[in-house]
């Protein structure tokens, strides 16, 4: 079931870049249709896609098609650029089309990237006025899992730290470049780096050492870390067939907000507390909806199959 979500994730995102580069392209043999309409421009046919034409139509004396290959489009002007190798012969032989002006050639030339600017243009203010998804790492300053043995443990940082401001400077989000918890981490020139904090309305300041990891194969210095990650929803996205969860009556979607009673805010956190303890039965608090009251849930984990054993 994963490895399918997994394969139908990857086609949905090749459909997206399929349909987006169509669509700027398009746009942009758009835009040299309409200036070489305008200038007078001879037109013999405007494709969307090309190879083979699954459907082709005159219409006021210009040729419109749609091919078989999804790879964008393009307008046949003979006198603007011939491109009979890639778009076929022209109707009309091109000693026989009257001359145009280099006014003509630019104005028709530069509609082409004006339309592929506009059409960024309009896209950009439809994300502006909807918005764009976002994950908590990008809206989210609170800590949700802290390394064992790292610097940010021993400085005394916690999960469920709400980090208001990293060497001095005030952060609105946990990951990226600017105003990030981890832009400010790595641009920090001090010993140590001051993490402000807010831990039970209580303000606290605490500075954590840092340290550098070599980076394998590019031979240069890597940058400061102090191994801490973002809070994150620890949501169920699968339940295995007769597993201890499905026999908990676990569901995908459910949240798990508690660990044998403590708190967790990550994956990372979720995993380290089960491994403690592999066989013992463990304790899971869960969010299922918005109006439904939390509830616990006892689940008696599968001994792990020991090392050369097999089915038989």
């Amino acid at each position: 079931m994963s490895t399918l979500l997994h394969i139908l994730n990857f086609l949905f995102v090749l459909l997206e870049v399929i349909v987006l580069f169509n669509a700027i392209i398009i746009a942009h043999e758009w835009g040299h249709f309409l200036a070489a309409r305008w200038r007078g421009l001879k037109i013999e046919e405007f494709g969307v896609w090309f190879g083979k034409p699954i459907w082709k139509k005159k219409i006021n004396g210009v040729w419109y098609s749609l091919g078989t290959i999804p790879a964008g489009g393009f307008v046949k002007l003979p006198q603007l650029a011939p491109m009979e190798a890639l778009e076929g012969a022209t109707e009309a032989p091109l000693d026989q089309l009257k001359p145009i002006s280099n006014l003509d050639k630019i104005i028709t030339a530069f509609a082409g990237p004006l339309f592929s600017f506009g059409f960024a243009v309009v896209l950009a203010c439809i994300v502006w006025g909807i918005g764009k998804p976002t994950s908590s790492v990008e809206t989210s300053t609170m800590i949700g899992y802290v390394e064992p043995g790292s610097p940010a443990e021993k400085a005394g940082l916690q999960p469920g730290d709400n980090v208001l401001k990293v060497d001095g400077h005030p952060v609105k989000r946990f990951a990226g470049m600017v105003n990030s918890i981890n832009w400010f981490v790595v641009r920090s020139e001090g010993d140590t780096i001051p993490f402000e904090i807010e831990r039970d309305g209580k303000i606290l300041t605490l500075d954590s050492h840092w340290i550098k990891e070599a980076r394998k194969g590019w031979g240069r210095e890597g940058l400061r870390q102090v191994h801490i990650g973002p809070a994150l929803t620890t949501k169920i996205g699968e339940v295995e067939k007769n597993g201890p969860a499905a026999e908990a009556k676990l569901q995908p979607g459910d949240l798990i907000t508690h660990v044998n009673g403590a708190r967790i805010y990550s994956r990372e956190a979720l995993g380290e507390t089960l491994m403690k303890q592999p066989e013992a039965p463990v304790t899971l608090t869960i969010e299922r909806g918005v109006k439904a009251p939390p509830f616990t849930v006892t689940i008696q984990p599968k001994p792990l199959p020991t090392e050369g054993s097999e089915k038989r």
